[in-house]
């Protein structure tokens, strides 16, 4: 059974995140970790009781922004994080004064994030030393 919702569990948020972006694709904990945690809303994917994905947002003005979004290799390619980015989204549209989502994505995930809805826009840019480019998504 998969769960996808807000959550306080956070260990378990910054557990997957270190899989994925420090042990798997060689982010630098310094660029993974940060203050901005503490006043995220995680967003956890569970499947059959087991932290399989999860995605961090961040409200800045009228904008949230969607980061930090993972899942383990067991769980790609069966539509786990398309559920997780809807989930997120519509977290977002319940957030009072949130009218549009933005986040950073990786290059290679372009048309997963397109598929969703999200428009590239600007250039590409390095951001951990993997090469990502902005995406928005009118709320």
């Amino acid at each position: 059974m998969i769960h996808i919702a807000a959550t306080r569990d956070i260990a378990a948020c910054l557990r997957l995140r270190r899989t994925v972006f420090i042990e798997e694709q060689g982010v630098s904990e310094a660029d993974e970790v940060d203050d901005k945690d503490a006043e995220a809303i995680h967003i956890l994917a569970t499947v059959d009781g087991v932290p399989m994905g999860s995605a961090r947002l961040l409200l800045i003005g009228e904008t949230g922004k969607i980061g930090r979004v993972c899942v383990l290799p067991a769980a790609r390619g069966t539509g786990l994080g398309a559920q997780l980015m809807r989930a997120a989204l519509e977290e977002l549209r319940r957030q009072p004064g949130i009218t549009r989502a933005k986040l950073g994505s990786q290059t290679h995930a372009l048309g997963f994030y397109e598929r969703l809805g999200f428009v590239a826009e600007g250039p590409v840019y390095n951001d951990a030393g993997i090469p990502h480019r902005d995406m928005v998504l009118v709320l």
